[in-house]
């Protein structure tokens, strides 16, 4: 397997990570009207919105995982089960997406079902665990083609990211440190555009150099009647730069350049926009959806823990 091929793999993930979720908000949440009673979330079982999320997820977790086997699998010969160990790739870059993507997915999951009015062991046992459950049966798929192959590193995360949800829940009941994620453009994706992306869209995706993880800690929350606004956020962010390719050994056949890899450790400011105060239904579960992304802040970055720089704004 090449390595454009695994990049060009890894973004469709994506993209269907992404249409899986906007075809659930579609399918929930303008299948009604856009009236503020909709979003308001029920205050015992409503069947009807329970079984509407149920089917919904089913068929569409069902559909995308079909579609991807057709457009992207059924190309590649198939081959008896068996993993890969990809952890050194990407300086884990990809591992901390994982968990990115499980944690928000059941987060997702457990928020359609509080909607519902389902109880709290349902949205935890069956919302939360759409991440895992959506991402780990794509492993699945990875495991029988002979291009790849699953990885146990990808599990890990994946289950990280639920047990993340989960473990704040039931120790808090509250979501006290939200996994976010940033973006800016990068230099290394101008030399190899067909792995790391020529478009800023396909770059998002692609650009391992240009991400940048999050999590975000309330601080309100972890000092309960102090002054300090319910809405500030301390973020530590991690990144990497100089890959233009997965596995450093390969590099140096694509870039005369030659670029030396490094890990990122960053400080910054956030807001947890689900803190902010409103009556309006529509307009927390506008500020639920957008709480996945940190705001552009000041940042101190930390290279290698002994360089540090200020970004005076940092995405």
């Amino acid at each position: 397997m090449d390595q454009q091929s695994r990049c060009e793999k890894i973004v469709l993930k994506f993209k269907v990570l992404l249409i899986f979720l906007l075809f659930i908000g579609f399918q929930i949440g303008f299948s009604q009207n856009r009236k503020e009673s909709f979003f308001k979330p029920s205050d015992s079982l409503n069947k009807k919105r329970q079984n509407t999320v149920i089917i919904s997820e089913a068929v569409l977790a069902t559909g995308t995982l079909v579609g991807l086997n057709q457009l992207w699998y059924a190309n590649y010969s198939k081959s008896d089960f068996h993993f890969i160990n990809d952890n050194t790739e990407w300086l884990q870059m990809d591992k901390v997406g994982h968990v990115f993507s499980s944690y928000q997915l059941g987060r997702f999951g457990a928020e359609m079902l509080h909607w519902s009015g389902a109880n709290k062991k349902n949205q935890l046992l069956y919302g939360a665990g759409l991440g895992f459950a959506f991402l780990t049966a794509v492993e699945v798929l990875d495991g029988y083609s002979s291009e790849w192959g699953a990885s146990s590193g990808d599990i890990i995360a994946n289950a990280s990211g639920t047990a993340l949800y989960v473990s704040q829940e039931l120790i808090w009941n509250e979501q006290r440190i939200v996994p976010k994620f940033s973006f800016h453009t990068t230099k290394y994706a101008n030399f190899r555009p067909e792995v790391l992306g020529s478009s800023f869209t396909e770059q998002i995706l692609k650009d391992y150099n240009g991400q940048t993880y999050w999590l975000s800690v309330n601080l309100h929350s972890f000092a309960k009647g102090s002054k300090i606004p319910k809405w500030l956020n301390l973020a530590f962010g991690y990144g990497a730069e100089g890959m233009l390719n997965g596995n450093r050994d390969n590099e140096v056949a694509f870039s005369t350049t030659n670029p030396k890899r490094f890990r990122q450790f960053y400080l910054s400011l956030d807001v947890d926009l689900t803190k902010i105060k409103t009556n309006s239904h529509f307009l927390k579960t506008v500020f639920s959806v957008l709480n996945t992304v940190k705001i552009p802040a000041p940042a101190i970055e930390f290279v290698r823990f002994n360089d540090i720089k200020y970004h005076f704004i940092y995405f």
